[in-house]
């Protein structure tokens, strides 16, 4: 990599209600999609005190992260995302003025890439999935 290259590493969490359905927040930013808790690693920090600060930040809530389920590289964003399987500490989401909204979908109704990495994670078996996406 040259030292102008840009290349970023995120940390993002797969959280669950008691009915197995996933959590989404809705970005005010940017497209305006929705997404999984989490973001990107700031400098000094490790991916794990990131979705910490990310979910305190983004749900009002502290988490517990339960395992590290995958390491995606994503070639469009040159950009590798980390997935962690956590819980919530509170049964309270107070959003930050990033997100708009929040809901918990089914598994089978996230995007394809999503989905993916969703179903890994909730179908962990001890080892660590990979993949490289477009």
């Amino acid at each position: 990599m040259a030292f102008q290259d840009t290349y970023r590493l995120s940390s993002h969490a797969v959280i669950t209600d008691k009915d197995g359905r996933v959590l989404l927040l809705y970005a005010t930013y940017k497209n305006g999609s929705w997404g999984l808790p989490g973001g990107g690693v700031d400098p000094g920090e490790t991916v794990e005190q990131t979705l910490h600060r990310e979910c305190l930040e983004e749900l009002g809530s502290k988490i517990k992260i339960l395992y590290l389920s995958g390491i995606y590289y994503h070639k469009k964003y040159n950009s590798h995302v980390f997935v962690f399987r956590c819980e919530l500490k509170s049964n309270k989401i107070k959003l930050s003025e990033e997100h708009s909204d929040y809901k918990y979908v089914d598994v089978l109704e996230l995007p394809k890439v999503q989905k993916q990495r969703v179903k890994e994670c909730l179908d962990f078996s001890g080892k660590v999935k990979t993949a490289i996406f477009e």
